[in-house]
Protein backbone atom coordinates (compact mmCIF):
# COMPACT_ATOMS: atom_id res chain seq x y z
CA UNK A 1 0.00 0.00 0.00
CA UNK A 2 1.20 3.44 -0.87
CA UNK A 3 -0.02 6.46 1.02
CA UNK A 4 -0.21 9.76 -0.83
CA UNK A 5 -1.45 13.22 -0.05
CA UNK A 6 -3.59 15.32 -2.36
CA UNK A 7 -2.60 18.94 -1.82
CA UNK A 8 -4.65 21.78 -3.33
CA UNK A 9 -3.70 25.47 -3.34
CA UNK A 10 -6.82 27.29 -2.10
CA UNK A 11 -5.39 30.70 -1.15
CA UNK A 12 -3.24 32.96 -3.32
CA UNK A 13 0.48 33.33 -2.69
CA UNK A 14 0.32 37.05 -3.52
CA UNK A 15 1.71 39.07 -0.62
CA UNK A 16 3.17 36.00 1.11
CA UNK A 17 6.81 35.74 2.22
CA UNK A 18 9.29 34.41 -0.33
CA UNK A 19 9.87 31.31 1.84
CA UNK A 20 6.19 30.33 1.48
CA UNK A 21 6.33 30.88 -2.28
CA UNK A 22 9.40 28.65 -2.59
CA UNK A 23 7.73 25.90 -0.56
CA UNK A 24 4.62 26.01 -2.76
CA UNK A 25 6.68 25.91 -5.96
CA UNK A 26 8.71 23.04 -4.53
CA UNK A 27 5.51 21.05 -4.11
CA UNK A 28 4.47 21.88 -7.68
CA UNK A 29 1.69 24.30 -6.74
CA UNK A 30 1.85 27.28 -9.10
CA UNK A 31 -1.77 28.23 -9.74
CA UNK A 32 -4.85 28.62 -7.58
CA UNK A 33 -6.97 25.44 -7.24
CA UNK A 34 -4.20 23.26 -8.67
CA UNK A 35 -3.99 19.81 -7.06
CA UNK A 36 -0.90 17.61 -6.85
CA UNK A 37 -0.39 14.13 -5.40
CA UNK A 38 2.70 13.76 -3.25
CA UNK A 39 4.14 10.83 -1.31
CA UNK A 40 3.38 10.88 2.41
CA UNK A 41 6.88 11.64 3.72
CA UNK A 42 8.01 13.61 6.78
CA UNK A 43 9.64 16.19 4.48
CA UNK A 44 6.38 16.77 2.61
CA UNK A 45 4.44 16.96 5.89
CA UNK A 46 6.87 19.67 7.06
CA UNK A 47 6.36 21.64 3.85
CA UNK A 48 2.58 21.40 4.27
CA UNK A 49 2.90 22.54 7.89
CA UNK A 50 4.69 25.74 6.75
CA UNK A 51 1.90 26.70 4.31
CA UNK A 52 -1.07 24.98 5.96
CA UNK A 53 -3.07 28.23 5.87
CA UNK A 54 -2.82 28.29 2.05
CA UNK A 55 -3.52 24.66 1.14
CA UNK A 56 -6.11 21.94 1.62
CA UNK A 57 -4.86 18.37 2.12
CA UNK A 58 -6.51 14.98 1.72
CA UNK A 59 -5.00 11.59 2.52
CA UNK A 60 -5.39 8.77 0.02
CA UNK A 61 -4.29 5.14 0.06
CA UNK A 62 -3.49 3.25 -3.13
CA UNK A 63 -3.55 -0.56 -3.25
CA UNK A 64 -0.47 -2.27 -4.66
CA UNK A 65 -1.11 -4.26 -7.85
Amino acid sequence: MTETLKVTLVRSMIGRPEKHRRVLRGMGLTKLNKTVELKDLPEIRGMINVVSHLVKTEETIHEAK
